[in-house]
């Protein structure tokens, strides 16, 4: 007989069969005076072949349990009696509201807990949209199709040339905002991407993405969803923004300009942070009320035409200026052909003099390089210090008050989409294009988080 149930093996495995206990099943273990309860889950490769059972608490959180020979197992109840209905209660969309697409790239902001494996997968039908969100319907008329399935961290700039078209058609067709599910992690690099390979928009392109998953009590799915929908259909901007909470609690959302957002925390569920300038709204999807509080750059218009532009060079690096800097890494980069490079250095713009050389040799092959800081908050200023202007004078383009990574996206854009004469990348790094860069900064901008 194989061993192998339900992802567990050997003992383990044998004692789950004679309990006839199957994924799903909601289980009491005991261990001389411990005592846990949960649905059991199916077994991870991570935990190899050890005697562990993993049970989903009633706070939504798995843990491991170790089977020892003081280990009870008992079946509390079957998982056919505690499985929800899988058909979902129909609710009739109002054809007279906003229409909205989602386009989901992966990520966990759209799925659900499903017992018959004890996983969570993917909900994206519109009726299990609906069911999971019922006020979704009251805000617009909703489709949904899945454009890729990838972790954020495996997006490349070949999967923002097909994001990018995806949205530019529903465009054409008319639709009234288009809001994308995305991971967290890579999130504001591909709304950034976004804002530049798409002119002229007509109407908003909203990133929406969960810091924990559905099955979890703390999931901030459900509202960051209501807001993103609430944000597509009926803000007044046509700009690619990131959605998320404002603050730890269910109070208001933030959208944020894509070409100026950081995630800032790891899994705090405001972890989005707008650097360099302020949010552009505040959101509120219970009230149904839109707050905009900064400069709208592209206005919502419908009778306006998208211009597609959406080439990315992959050739570009962005690097990291740190004590010890190898300069064999920038003639590494020039060796291979890169297209461009982008670095982020030290306070107003600095890497070490010792770099110099190579970065004017990179100019000199005709490699754009630009100058950002890992300081985030403030703007590059090369000309205060000799180092500054040094690389200055070798080439390097100041990137102002560019995040590295909107600098980066930018320059892979303007690369593969505009052009690689030097001059023309030059003059084109560092003209405002869709808010990327903010002509003045106050100390209003300084890095702080009021709501802690």
């Amino acid at each position: 007989m194989d061993s192998d149930y339900f992802g567990y093996k050997g003992r383990v495995a044998e004692i789950l069969r004679k309990k006839n206990v199957s994924v799903g099943d909601r289980i009491v273990i005991k261990k001389k005076e411990k005592v846990f309860e949960g649905v059991l889950m199916p077994r991870e490769k991570l935990y190899g072949d050890k005697p562990i059972i993993v049970i989903k608490l009633n706070n939504g959180y798995n843990i491991g349990v170790r089977v020892d020979e003081y280990t009870e197992i008992f079946i509390k109840q079957k998982r056919s009696t505690i499985t929800p209905s899988l058909k979902p209660r129909v609710r009739t969309q109002n054809l007279d509201l906003p229409k909205v697409t989602l386009l989901s790239t992966g990520g966990t902001i759209v799925s659900k807990v499903d017992y018959e494996t004890g996983a969570v997968r993917p909900a994206l039908s519109v009726e299990e949209l609906i069911e999971f969100i019922p006020e979704i319907s009251d805000i617009a008329v909703l489709d949904a199709r899945e454009i890729l399935n990838v972790f954020s961290e495996d997006i490349t700039p070949r999967d923002w040339e097909k994001i990018a078209r995806e949205i530019y058609e529903e465009m054409l067709e008319g639709v009234d905002g288009i809001v994308v599910a995305h991971g967290t992690d890579m999130m504001a690099y591909t709304a950034a991407a976004m804002a530049f390979a798409i002119r002229n928009k007509p109407v908003p392109i909203v990133f929406v993405g969960a810091q924990r998953s559905s099955d979890r009590p703390s999931s901030d799915s459900a509202f960051n969803l209501l807001s993103a929908f609430l944000t597509a259909s009926r803000a007044p901007f046509a700009e690619s923004v990131v959605v998320m909470h404002g603050e730890t609690g269910d109070t208001y959302a933030l959208a944020h300009r894509g070409v100026k957002v950081r995630k800032m925390h790891t899994s705090r569920r405001d972890a989005f942070q707008t650097i360099n300038d302020k949010p552009l709204a505040v959101i509120d999807p219970y009230e149904k009320k839109i707050k905009i509080v900064n400069k709208i750059i592209e206005e919502r218009n419908k009778q306006k035409e998208p211009v597609l532009e959406n080439k990315f060079d992959e050739k570009v690096a962005l690097i990291k200026a740190y004590p010890g800097f190898q300069i064999d890494i920038i003639h590494y980069l020039v060796d291979k052909k890169y297209h461009g490079i982008v670095i982020e250095g030290s306070g107003l713009g600095h890497i070490t003099n010792r770099v110099v050389d190579a970065i004017k040799r990179a100019v000199e092959e005709e490699i754009p390089v630009v100058m950002t800081s890992q300081c985030l908050f403030g703007r590059v200023d090369m000309y205060v210090y000799s180092t500054g202007r040094r690389l200055i004078e070798a080439g390097v383009i100041p990137g102002n008050d560019m995040l590295p990574e909107t600098a980066y996206v930018k320059l892979s854009w303007i690369l593969g989409s505009k052009t690689r004469n030097l001059d023309e990348v030059r003059a084109l790094m560092t003209t405002n294009t869709a808010g990327e860069m903010n002509p003045r900064l106050t100390i209003d901008l300084y890095p702080r988080w009021p709501h802690i």
